[in-house]
């Protein structure tokens, strides 16, 4: 098994490695800061064998009275595992164990939530007498009683949730610890023919590796998807305008708290497929224009069937947006 195959094995189980470079030419890269520069979101779903969810009532003057999920903003020097945990202890009262990343919803680079499923560990449901800034209580919510909802995009994601626990419909996937001082994404680039031949975009300047692009920090960027990182570097590496790229999901993330300013940024691992247009098929994928990217063609018959699994299925932890 060859250097790009070892990595994509990495990849698959969910595991991280090191960003030592960026393959975005963006003229100037800027690190984020947590609550400054970028807001990262923790939601927790808290599910019991009723299927009933946890939640808690705001005490915020603007949604007062009102429920939602136990979320809230990434505080500086916290992994976002920790963020979870302390979320839910303040706005519940439970002690709980994020157990799998269950989406990813951004609104640009300045803003991304992390919705996680996790389980109850310790801790007592927070009651009206120990009421305070962070919430005036939580309970559980069988999803069909009445309930003022503070906002109704929690449904979606609470359903989705309900049918992971019964059928996954991705590997449990968590934050792994690896420091990023950019929000950017290490791209999985394949292309499938019809034969089930495979091949990954690869960039083999200095040594070979899956290339990591830079989500942009200017006034046009961060008004738009993350994803347009990735749809900026596929069409720098390819040489056809007309080809069809899909953004499956992310594989893992990787971020680690400590140094604000330096420490504070996340790298998403994401599965992408590369397609020529409907009326140019190749049995070949589309010609490179760099000479640092090449296309590698995978041999290994286990990773081939892992890679198209989790294509047919889209099991990967989605990206909303």
């Amino acid at each position: 098994m060859d250097l790009i195959e070892n990595q994509l094995e990495l990849l698959l189980k969910g595991k991280g490695m090191e960003v030592k470079d960026y393959d975005s030419p963006l003229d100037e890269i800027v690190p984020v800061i947590v609550r400054k520069t970028v807001c990262y979101i923790v939601a927790a779903i808290i599910l019991n064998e009723q299927k009933e969810v946890v939640m808690m009532q705001e005490a915020k003057q603007e949604c007062y009275g009102k429920w939602y999920l136990p979320a809230g903003r990434m505080e500086q020097n916290e992994t976002i595992v920790e963020a979870v945990k302390r979320e839910v202890q303040e706005e519940t009262g439970l002690e709980c164990e994020p157990y799998t990343l269950l989406s990813v919803e951004e609104r640009g680079p300045r803003w991304i939530r992390f919705v996680f499923l996790a389980r109850v560990t310790g801790g007592n449901m927070k009651t009206t007498s120990e009421s305070d800034a962070e919430s005036l209580q939580a309970r559980w919510w069988d999803r069909v009683s009445p309930l003022p909802l503070r906002a109704r995009d929690i449904l979606n994601l609470i359903s989705f949730a309900v049918k992971h626990k019964e059928r996954a419909s991705h590997p449990v996937t968590m934050p792994i610890e690896l420091p990023c001082s950019v929000v950017c994404h290490r791209v999985v680039s394949a292309f499938l023919n019809k034969s089930n031949e495979l091949w990954l975009l690869t960039n083999n300047q200095g040594y070979p590796h899956f290339p990591v692009t830079v989500c942009g920090t200017s006034s046009a960027d961060l008004s738009c998807s993350v994803e347009v990182a990735i749809h900026r570097l596929i069409k720098e590496c390819l040489r056809d305008s007309q080809v069809k790229v899909k953004t499956h999901g992310i594989l893992g993330l990787q971020h680690t708290g400590g140094i604000p300013g330096k420490t504070d940024g996340v790298c998403f691992n994401v599965l992408v497929t590369v397609a020529q247009a409907e009326t140019a098929y190749s049995q070949f994928p589309p010609d490179v224009n760099n000479l640092k990217y090449a296309w590698h063609k995978v041999d290994d018959d286990d990773l081939k069937i892992q890679l198209l699994e989790r294509l047919s299925f889209s099991s990967v932890v989605p990206f909303l947006n």
